[in-house]
């Protein structure tokens, strides 16, 4: 299990803390995502000298990069408070009621997961986000009363891994919509400099080098690398954070060069050994495994299939001949031949 904390996306509750005096404080302090960067700074600068609310907008992107860290930098810029839920936290219009009748003019309101909201809550929000206005029900029953009251213009800001499950009205809605892709390590090292300054750790510059290589192009995994070969420094290097030793602690937790973890490397070889290469369909994949579907797609899946380890295809999943390679396994000749044309 410790592996699986170590690689997964997810933010553990006991580094919540930690985590919030990593994110920097400004846009212009954020890492990484350039050309997303850019555009968002314009349509602030631009909300911001028409004096009106930012545009709705929707990022969409792998678990990590930086989508809540982006909305809590969008109301710092913009000078507003933010209102923070999920959605899978809200079961009834009711739940939002409360949170969008308070709301001051230019307000954010930051739906996290938001692909998992009730089809009732989207409706609820369409009037709220085009007219500014929501209907609220003042009884139950066949003589219930509904009355339309105007709320502050607000800017929602969606969060999303699975974008393809949002539906064509919502996601029409928004007039920003922005991708998250996985950072390249010169970004990663960046990330690990300075999370190590506000951590106080003494990093050279290989030992940066070699947590960003590994970071499966994710700064919260990067993050949570450093921690974990601050600890191993701390006790076993008199705290001094060097390529050795972070290979050694690296190592340790069965974190490969190309940050390939347990699960990573369980997929892979199971496709392999067990389905001859693939195809093979991410349920059978998961049943082999013991693990979830949705875990397999949405938090291992992208970081092999960027890497060139696994393919996607209409029928099911493959492995590449560079996934044989890495493991040590002769590729079959099909698959050499089709990586070359």
């Amino acid at each position: 299990m410790a592996r699986a904390e170590i690689t997964t996306p997810e933010v553990l509750s006991e580094e919540s803390v930690v985590e919030l005096k990593l994110r920097p404080q400004r846009l212009a302090e954020f890492i990484g995502q350039s050309k997303l960067k850019e555009s968002l700074d314009i349509a602030i600068q631009a909300a911001l000298g028409r004096r009106e609310p930012l545009d709705h907008a929707l990022f969409h992107g792998p678990a990590g990069l930086g989508k809540t860290t982006l909305a809590e930098l969008i109301a710092r810029e913009l000078g507003v408070n933010i209102h923070t839920t999920s959605g899978p936290a809200l079961e009834k219009p009711g739940d939002l009621v409360g949170t969008l009748t308070n709301l001051r003019p230019g307000d954010i309101l930051f739906i996290d997961e938001i692909h998992r909201l009730r089809p009732i809550i989207e409706e609820f929000l369409y009037p709220a986000m085009e007219d500014f206005k929501i209907d609220i029900r003042l009884s139950d029953g066949p003589h219930a009363q509904t009355v339309a009251m105007t709320i502050e213009r607000f800017t929602l800001v969606g969060a999303t891994t699975r974008f393809g499950l949002l539906t064509a009205p919502m996601r029409a809605r928004f007039g920003l919509t922005m991708r998250l892709d996985f950072y390249p390590a010169d970004d990663l090292v960046e990330i690990v400099r300075r999370t190590s300054r506000v951590l106080g750790v003494e990093l050279h510059d290989d030992g940066a080098d070699e947590i960003a290589r590994r970071s499966r192009g994710t700064p919260r995994i990067a993050n949570r690398l450093l921690r974990r070969v601050r600890d191993y420094a701390q006790v076993r290097a008199g705290g001094v954070i060097t390529k050795p030793v972070a290979g050694d602690a690296l190592a340790m937790l069965d974190v490969d060069d190309l940050g390939l973890d347990d699960m990573d490397n369980r997929i892979v070889k199971a496709i392999i050994e067990k389905f001859d290469g693939g195809p093979v369909g991410v349920q059978s994949l998961a049943a082999a495994l013991g693990e979830d579907p949705d875990t397999i797609e949405e938090v291992y899946e992208p970081f092999l299939v960027q890497n060139g380890l696994l393919h996607r295809t209409p029928r099911g999943r493959m492995a590449t001949a560079s996934a044989y390679r890495h493991f040590g396994y002769q590729p079959p000749r099909q698959t050499a031949q089709g990586e070359l044309l």
